[in-house]
C-alpha cells in the first residue's frame, strides 16, 4: 500500500513540475536568486549612462554597448572590489566571462540610473 501512494505521489509530482516547468518558460520569468544575479539585474533595469571616460575607453578598445549589455548578463560581480553600501550611489566592480573575461566594468548604481564609469581591459 505504501509502495503505491509513493508511486502516486511522485507520478504527481512529476506532472506538476512539467506544467510548471512550461508555464514559467511562456512567461519568460527569471529566477535570480544569488547575490551576482541579483545585482546585475537590478543594473540592467535602470537607466544606462555612460561617462565620458568609458565612452573614450569603448571607442579605443573597439567595445560597444552589445559587449557592455553582455556583461550585463553574464557577468561575474567581484564584491571585494566593490562598495555596495557607499551612498548616495554604490559601486559595482563587474568582470566579463568566457570571450569578454580581458573586460572589467566599474558602475555605479544610483535609485534611477546606473552610470558606466570606467571600462577596463587588462
Amino acid at each position: 500500500m505504501l509502495i503505491k501512494r509513493i508511486g502516486y505521489y511522485l507520478v504527481g509530482l512529476s506532472l506538476g513540475c512539467i506544467a510548471v516547468y512550461f508555464f514559467w518558460q511562456k512567461k519568460k520569468a527569471t529566477f535570480d536568486y544569488g547575490m551576482d544575479a541579483r545585482t546585475l539585474k537590478t543594473i540592467r533595469l535602470k537607466k544606462r549612462l555612460f561617462s565620458e571616460d568609458a565612452k573614450n575607453a569603448m571607442h579605443k578598445f573597439d567595445i560597444d554597448t552589445l559587449n557592455i549589455s553582455t556583461i550585463l548578463y553574464t557577468g561575474d560581480v567581484d564584491f571585494g572590489k566593490s562598495n555596495p553600501r557607499q551612498k548616495p550611489c554604490a559601486e559595482y566592480y563587474i568582470t566579463g566571462s568566457k570571450e569578454l573575461e580581458n573586460v572589467s566594468l566599474l558602475v555605479k548604481r544610483c535609485d534611477s540610473s546606473a552610470t558606466i564609469e570606467k571600462v577596463i581591459v587588462e
